[in-house]
């Protein structure tokens, strides 16, 4: 990943409403979720979401397709995943109490690694 494209992707992030709404789009999985609904989980104007999304959209973060007459969005995880991992890079240079937080991190969140994927089909 280039520096520029992270930059980006971390501003566009750098905002309380747009990273809520990320997350909750990360949460969401790849089925996604209608802006309206977003909107109202929020608590916020439809109009301002459209605009966090937007953002969130043009740094490559979220995507939207039209479902009927809902806008659906989802997170890009590949992107995401490209954003941490130039974040990860050579983060620590093997040095183990910078590395080991990370790990246990890594750890909680192993529900998303391929075999746990694999034992909860």
């Amino acid at each position: 990943m280039k520096s520029k494209i992270a930059i980006d992707a971390l501003s566009a992030l750098a905002h309380e409403r747009r990273l809520n709404a990320f997350r909750m789009l990360v949460k969401a999985g790849r089925d996604g979720m209608p802006a309206g609904d977003i909107a109202r989980k929020l608590d916020v104007p439809p109009n301002s979401l459209s605009a966090s999304l937007n953002i969130l959209s043009h740094a490559g973060l979220v995507e939207s397709r039209r479902d009927g007459r809902s806008i659906i969005y989802t997170a890009c995880y590949e992107n995401m995943a490209q954003l941490l991992g130039y974040l990860l890079e050579n983060c620590c240079s093997g040095t183990p109490e910078i590395c080991t937080p990370l790990a246990e991190i890594l750890a909680r969140v192993a529900c998303c690694t391929p075999k746990a994927a694999r034992a909860r089909a």
